[in-house]
């Protein structure tokens, strides 16, 4: 183990603390409370699913509220390793020193320009086309929102203890209804308890698959960010409107799954994967993409050609949508993200 690790935990941490004082209160009321039932959660150690206790949930959030009143105006600090100071965001850097130790860090500004931090253990390291895919076990500091998956440069970083805690959180909502569709398709398939019984071990054969789902994704954003070059980095990241900046992210998405994702699952086979891809486009992806979203998902593995073609005319209309975006000014683009429609592929 790294020297000081106690010490990089720590640090790690209270920037954690200091983006969430800054941003957490920019969610709606119920989101907010769900990611801080989760957080409290993951902070003491308690398994998925087992009972929570209201009262200690309580007084635990009036802490943390109370930790960053004194946080909020603080800057977030460098992390020491090996007697030289990292500026926070220096992920590259700081990487190449604790990797050889296992351990994995992240930092970077996510949706709505919130910056987010975690530091966890590596549980493997691979190459492929070009990039480094580091899959990260248990973590060790994270901020309110865990985010599964990321792309940073050349770099893919897979968090599976923040991938299970989603999925845990999609099945769970599921339960609570139990209507048919394309994720209760997908559930059933890994093998996820219609009544009783439990779905742990379910939840282990999803996350090891949608983990390599997430590393096909990230490996399409790649894909995206050549075809679209540094521009769509600039403009996503100066986006002032949240309606803009949530359709530029829409668009993307659905090309690096025209463009990678999809193709891959359907060629591996990995239905389960798909239906539960098909579960998961919603909000504005489900929007610009009418085609896709009113394609049978019972189809999938019948060994048609629909869902290919669906897939190659999504790879070029996106890749001509995002152009379109780049070539318009924010005015233009605001108005695209109040009528999608003129943007879809029905």
């Amino acid at each position: 183990m790294i020297a000081h690790f106690d010490r990089l935990v720590a640090a790690v941490q209270r920037n954690c603390h200091i983006a969430d004082a800054r941003h957490a209160r920019e969610m709606t009321l119920c989101t907010y409370l769900l990611e801080m039932r989760e957080f409290y959660r993951w902070e003491s150690g308690i398994p998925l699913g087992d009972p929570l206790a209201r009262a200690e949930v309580g007084e635990w959030l009036n802490g943390r509220e109370a930790l960053w009143e004194t946080l909020a105006e603080h800057d977030f600090a460098p992390l020491r390793l090996a007697g030289v100071e990292y500026e926070p965001f220096a992920v590259a850097d700081i990487n190449r020193e604790i990797l050889p130790h296992g351990l994995v860090y992240g930092a970077g500004i996510g949706r709505f320009g919130k910056p987010h931090f975690f530091l966890g253990r590596l549980a493997r390291q691979e190459e492929k086309d070009g990039l480094t895919v580091l899959v990260c076990a248990c973590e060790y500091a994270r901020d309110l929102t865990a985010i599964p998956a990321a792309l940073q440069g050349g770099t893919v970083i897979v968090r599976r203890e923040a991938l299970r805690q989603w999925l845990w959180e999609k099945a769970e909502a599921w339960a609570m209804r139990r209507t048919p569709g394309a994720l209760a398709r997908a559930l059933a398939a890994y093998g996820y308890p219609m009544e009783g019984g439990d779905p742990r071990a379910a939840l282990e054969r999803m996350t090891d698959a949608e983990t390599a789902t997430l590393i096909l994704h990230e490996r399409g954003e790649h894909a995206a960010g050549r075809r679209l070059g540094t521009g769509w980095e600039e403009r996503l990241a100066g986006a002032r409107k949240r309606r803009t900046e949530i359709l530029m992210r829409a668009v993307r998405d659905n090309l690096a799954d025209c463009l990678v994702t999809l193709p891959a699952l359907i060629e591996r086979q990995a239905w389960p994967s798909l239906w539960f891809w098909f579960a998961n486009l919603d909000g504005m992806r489900h929007a610009l993409w009418p085609a896709m979203a009113g394609y049978d998902y019972t189809k999938v593995g019948a060994g048609g050609t629909a869902l290919q073609t669906l897939v190659q005319c999504g790879a070029a209309h996106w890749e001509a949508v995002a152009h379109q975006l780049l070539a318009s000014d924010e005015t233009a683009v605001e108005a695209f993200s109040h009528d999608a429609a003129a943007l879809a592929l029905a």
